[in-house]
């Protein structure tokens, strides 16, 4: 008789997930129960200790669980004045220009000697007391990179360093990026070449939404903080309306979150026919593709390198990138929440879409305020200005 499997918190709050879809669906309990292969009184205990939790939260117990191991191994092996230390200086602190204001910081805040500081900081007493100075020929260099920039648009700053070195400067690429980075030189965005579709497995000719809800699209995307930190985004479009159901920011997104993205959506929306998206690792995990059939909708994979092949979300992609992650430095993970979230109900709402006669995706609904009604007449749905679609 094999070991009996043992569930971890995340799949717990997978499978609770599950079962609240398929309710939602018109199913019973025990028949949901059923679909996701446990007992029900493991379900309702489960229900129990996790229920009206998501994914994320499970995982923020974790981390509470290990913060609070580390707070007491701290307390139990450190002195008080170096964890005060410690949590005034919060954070990684990589560059030596951040760990010297990082120590100036704690001097000036709670009156310690540069000494303890520097210990508790990691950082050296000679680094610390270096004075930065920037190169004489910096204005110089970082003129001739802005030119040339400017001269030719479509160079990144790799090519521009080849350039500069035919013209005598001693640079390597490291300084050109960081000046590049700094003066927020960017290559335009270029329209891409547009190819057929052969009828591949897979491919947009075989399978053409037919009508709402019926082939949901979802991809990531990449951006960075001004800490030069990454952070990923999940997005779901509606290939037949255009629409964008989800926009998911987060340091790292895992299969776990697609789960989490997917069930609140289903939830909210219905399920979908299909679900198309790439190879990737996030989406070919077999937690998503029986998850997604075990709730009643079908994966549709496109064929690998082929990227055209799901063109509706590799579109809003380059929207989403050329319209506002190109032009905004997000300073925290919080503010690029906001500002996606911000920019993708401006684009469901008031964002001419070329495909929809320029019109919204999913426009709000205007009413008529200025006819005149007869007393005790009300607005019904039928006297609203519903947008057109095709």
């Amino acid at each position: 008789m094999g070991r009996k499997r043992t569930h971890t918190p995340e799949e717990m709050v997978a499978k609770l997930r599950q079962v609240e879809v398929l309710t939602a669906q018109g199913k019973t309990v025990s028949e949901a129960v059923r679909t996701i292969g446990v007992t029900d009184q493991t379900y309702y205990r489960w229900r129990t200790e996790f229920g009206g939790l998501k994914l994320d939260q499970v995982r923020r117990l974790k981390e509470l669980e290990r913060e609070n191991a580390r707070l007491r191994k701290a307390v139990s092996d450190l002195t008080l004045d170096k964890v005060i230390l410690k949590e005034a200086a919060f954070g990684k602190i990589l560059s030596p220009a951040r760990r010297r204001a990082a120590v100036g910081h704690v001097m000036q805040q709670l009156g310690v000697s540069e000494r303890r500081a520097c210990a508790v900081l990691g950082q050296h007493r000679s680094t610390q007391r270096k004075v930065s100075r920037a190169p004489s020929d910096e204005a110089a260099l970082t003129a001739s990179i802005v030119d040339l920039a400017r001269q030719y648009g479509r160079y990144g700053y790799r090519r521009v360093t080849a350039l500069l070195r035919a013209e005598g400067w001693g640079c390597n690429h490291k300084r050109v990026e960081r000046i590049w980075r700094r003066e927020g030189l960017k290559v335009p965005a270029r329209q891409p070449k547009r190819g057929r579709l052969w009828l591949n497995d897979g491919s947009c000719i075989r399978l053409r939404p037919e009508r709402p809800n019926h082939v949901w699209a979802y991809d990531f995307v990449e951006d960075r903080t001004r800490d030069g930190r990454k952070f990923r985004m999940l997005n779901v479009v509606d290939e037949f309306t255009r629409e964008c159901l989800a926009i998911r920011v987060g340091r790292q997104l895992r299969a776990a979150d697609v789960i989490d993205v997917l069930s609140d959506l289903f939830i909210l929306r219905g399920t979908p026919g299909h679900v198309r998206s790439d190879n990737g690792p996030e989406f070919a995990a077999t937690a998503v593709r029986s998850w997604i059939n075990g709730v009643g909708a079908k994966t549709a994979f496109i064929e690998p390198g082929s990227p055209w092949e799901n063109g509706y979300v590799e579109s809003f992609n380059g929207k989403l990138r050329d319209e506002l992650l190109n032009r905004e430095m997000f300073n925290t993970l919080a503010e690029a929440k906001v500002l996606i979230e911000q920019w993708r109900c401006h684009y469901n709402t008031v964002r001419p879409h070329s495909s929809l006669r320029y019109q919204p995706p999913a426009p709000e609904v205007v009413l008529l305020h200025h006819l005149t009604l007869p007393p005790g007449h009300s607005l019904s749905s039928s006297s609203r200005v519903l947008p057109m679609r095709h």
